[in-house]
């Protein structure tokens, strides 16, 4: 806050709806230095190494033939990834592959760089005491948008230089780069526009994370069907634009006419409305506190139920999704490169698949882990928190009712993911004992996603100012497990992922030793964090 407060415009001086737009942009990029850096390389990374590992996994043309010609024809592929476009070559299996995870991480990006400086300033009251000195109505909203548009044409630029660097095609690799660029453009002009109906930062991200995951759902149906829904998405124009399958342009024009009508809408609406509040009211509360508010788990599963059925369903989804694919592994994974990759550890290939993604859906549940883990910092920071232990509720009371949440909640997520996962596989395979048995497969990273969950716990009880950390470890998880092998890290880095220790049922036989000692290790930390916790002073900065 000092640091704004010094280089807020000179009073001196006549006001414009843009005065301080500069010097918000300088503060901003500042601010966030760190968070965009991260997004940056992290992106980089998950392309290039996109583009390594596909490379390393079908090594001759027959190979890409083989694939191409098995999963260009899978339904489940195409509603997950998008349309099969020149997956016969090294750069459109690459775009294929990770365009629509791209297209939702900058989507993500986007949210939150937008969240940050607007909504959620304007909620915590700092917006108004900056809106006290000689700055233009529309000056945070313009700053707000160059820095998230900066963001993405950045993340762009970098996404092209390393896929062209690395040898494909430098007229698909600018294509892919500047259609995610776009696709996070639009959804940055999206956030902008929820940022005027709401009244907290939590509504708003709600309504941009709907939005992103319709897109994603519209453009999968359509893709499935005859293509026309895909248009109504944006993550559908930027794979229309066909990156290494002759290109077309003009679908990056649509996303940014689409971005700026929504930002003269979100203008307009910014005008009509005060400072703090929404153009949508608040649903009004009941007047009396339910039954189930009045102690602290209850408390803790009301604040936290929203992201843990959006989770859960996600997480299910994409267990039905691959279990339908279980049948035709055989087919899409028989080619050498690629069985030895998927089943490196030995025995049936159908077996290493479902081991594999059983444990992918994990690492994705502990995003909610983390999630969960971090609400009790959050309610400390805004202020919540310090009411509510000025009663008879003590730290510890409070504390554990939010992580009861976050270890019962994981523990059902990653059993959804495993339970969808058998289900559609049983149907296919018209064998219904695959339920149980994926199911189980799936509860054997349970642990692993609980060291998580703890070391979140840990660290925001012990040094709280550095609880986003925890981010970068499920960040480093996932690193090591899509990308371990391809980097040759030694085994005592990949052993500081939990999930390096899990059983990989079915592949493998079920040890209790593992799940257990992850368990302790967890419990461990939990203690850890709240120890900290009740030595510590509440902190709202």
């Amino acid at each position: 806050m000092s640091t704004l407060t010094d280089a807020r415009p000179s009073t001196s001086k006549p006001t414009n709806g843009l005065t301080g737009t500069w010097t918000f942009i300088r503060f901003y990029l500042r601010r966030d230095r760190i968070a965009l850096l991260a997004w940056t390389i992290g992106l980089y990374i998950l392309y290039v190494t996109q583009a390594v590992s596909t490379d390393g996994l079908y090594k001759t043309q027959a190979e890409f033939e083989e694939a191409a010609a098995t999963m260009g024809d899978n339904p489940a592929f195409i509603a997950m990834l998008g349309p099969p476009q020149a997956l016969d070559t090294l750069g459109g299996n690459v775009a294929w592959q990770i365009s629509a995870t791209g297209a939702i991480a900058v989507g993500l990006m986007s949210m939150f760089t937008v969240g940050r400086h607007t909504r959620a300033e304007e909620e915590s009251g700092r917006d108004e005491i900056v809106r006290s000195g000689v700055v233009g109505r529309h000056a945070t909203f313009a700053a707000t948008s160059i820095v998230a548009v900066l963001a993405n044409v950045i993340v762009g630029i970098v996404i092209a230089a390393g896929l062209a660097a690395y040898g494909l095609p430098t007229a698909g690799s600018w294509a892919l780069g500047l259609g995610t660029a776009a696709v996070g453009i639009v959804f940055t002009a999206v956030a902008l526009l929820a940022a005027q109906l709401t009244e907290s930062a939590r509504a708003m991200y709600g309504i941009v994370g709907a939005v992103i995951a319709v897109a994603y759902v519209v453009r999968g149906i359509g893709d499935v069907g005859d293509g026309t829904l895909s248009w109504l998405s944006p993550i559908g124009w930027m794979q229309g634009m066909r990156p290494y399958d002759n290109e077309r342009w003009w679908p990056l024009l649509l996303s940014l006419v689409v971005a700026a009508v929504l930002v003269g809408v979100a203008l307009r609406l910014l005008a009509r409305r005060d400072v703090g509040s929404g153009i949508l009211p608040p649903r009004p509360g009941p007047a009396r506190a339910g039954a189930g508010l009045q102690s602290a788990l209850g408390l803790a599963w009301r604040l936290q139920r929203g992201p843990f059925i959006g989770w859960a369903i996600g997480v299910f989804l994409v267990g039905i999704a691959y279990g339908s694919i279980g049948t035709d592994v055989e087919d899409i994974m028989g080619s050498g490169g690629a069985a030895d990759a998927v089943a490196q550890a030995g025995g049936d290939l159908t077996d290493s698949f479902y081991a594999t993604t059983a444990l992918m859906m994990a690492v994705f549940a502990s995003a909610y882990a983390i999630q969960g883990g971090l609400r009790a910092r959050s309610e400390e920071l805004a202020g919540r928190a310090e009411p509510l232990l000025a009663t008879h509720l003590d730290r510890v009371r409070w504390l554990w009712g939010h992580t009861v949440v976050v270890l019962v909640g994981s523990l059902v997520i990653v059993g959804l993911g495993g339970f969808g996962t058998g289900l559609m596989y049983g149907v296919m395979a018209d064998d219904m004992s695959q339920v149980l048995r994926l199911f189980g497969a799936s509860l054997a990273h349970v642990p692993a996603t609980w060291v998580l969950a703890g070391f979140t716990v840990a660290v925001s009880g012990l040094v709280p100012r550095f609880a986003m950390v925890a981010w970068a470890a499920l960040a480093y998880c996932f690193i090591v497990m899509m990308f371990g092998e391809i980097l040759n890290l030694p085994d005592w880095l990949t052993a500081i992922s939990p999930f390096d220790h899990s059983p990989m049922v079915p592949v493998a036989d079920f040890e209790i030793g593992p799940p257990l000692a992850l368990t302790l290790v967890a419990a461990a930390l939990l203690a850890a964090g709240t120890y900290g916790l009740r030595r510590r002073d509440i902190q709202t900065t």
